[in-house]
């Protein structure tokens, strides 16, 4: 049910790729609350995907943009103004790729060119984006800024590889930078903790199926979902949450705070043969 949280708001939206993307569901959730958006991706993952389906079901424009370019994201702020007819009120950051990750280069034998365009396209695009939008003036004050993190930045997960120090970075820039843009414009701008979530890029990563299966016993209130997610992007782009920044906000259904659950205990004493 829509209750048009977002009634005369725009934004724009990164890395929508395909219909399991939390992004591709963010949009679609925005529009329904009232919003206008821009969809943007690396001109790589436009051919690839199929932003251009999700862009007629949400009637907005598709522009291309690297977001380790510079150049790409100054003409991005740019264009989106033109084409929602004013500044934006929030942006979606769900960008995150791993050469090493696809390569299943082991952590401690990474290939360090491929190490620096983890960091550069997973954490400091996020920098890049908001010096743009800031260097444009494009965001509106409490305008709002999300982008997608986890755990991982917190703690070890072997198989996340080199993208785990990416979303420690990524976090860092939250703060770091919400800072400063909450004083200069009151922009906010905050990262989720997602849940292990099917998406294509998820599903990349070693051992996926076992993280995922993990977290839903762990959790109290089991794996939150792509929708779920989706649906909590909205709640930090609207107004009810204009005093809210610089947080990482776990969104995991209680994982991040749960020992160990009675059902991952009763799974391991059945394993081992436990009476």
């Amino acid at each position: 049910m829509s209750h048009q949280l977002l009634k005369g708001k725009k934004g724009i939206i990164f890395g929508a790729l395909d219909e399991r993307s939390i992004a591709w569901k963010t949009a679609l959730a925005a529009v329904a609350e009232g919003a206008e958006i821009v969809l943007t991706n690396a001109p790589i993952a436009l051919r690839m995907g199929k932003i251009n389906e999700l862009a007629t079901q949400c009637n907005a424009k598709v522009i291309a943009a690297d977001a380790t370019s510079v150049a790409d994201l100054d003409n991005l702020m740019q264009k989106s103004m033109e084409v929602l007819g004013g500044k934006m009120d929030f942006i979606l950051h769900s960008i995150g790729m791993s050469p090493n990750v696809r390569k299943s280069i082991e952590y401690t034998n990474t290939n360090y060119d491929n190490f620096l365009k983890t960091l550069d396209i997973s954490g400091l695009s996020l920098h890049k984006v908001l010096q743009s939008a800031m260097k444009a003036d494009a965001i509106n004050e409490w305008g709002s800024v999300v982008a997608l993190s986890y755990i991982a930045a917190q703690r070890t997960f072997p198989g996340y590889n080199d993208m785990a120090d990416a979303k420690a970075l990524l976090e860092s820039i939250t703060r770091s930078f919400g800072y400063q843009y909450g004083f200069a414009k009151k922009v906010r701008v905050n990262t989720i903790s997602q849940s292990p979530t099917i998406t294509t890029a998820g599903s990349g990563v070693s051992g996926f199926d076992v993280f995922y299966h993990y977290a839903e016993k762990m959790s109290p209130l089991g794996n939150a979902s792509g929708e779920d997610c989706a649906n909590f992007c909205i709640s930090l782009f609207s107004d009810y949450t204009r005093m809210i920044t610089m947080q990482n906000l776990f969104h995991d259904g209680g994982f991040s705070n749960t020992g160990v659950s009675q059902r991952l205990i009763e799974d391991l004493n059945a394993a081992n043969g436990a009476v």
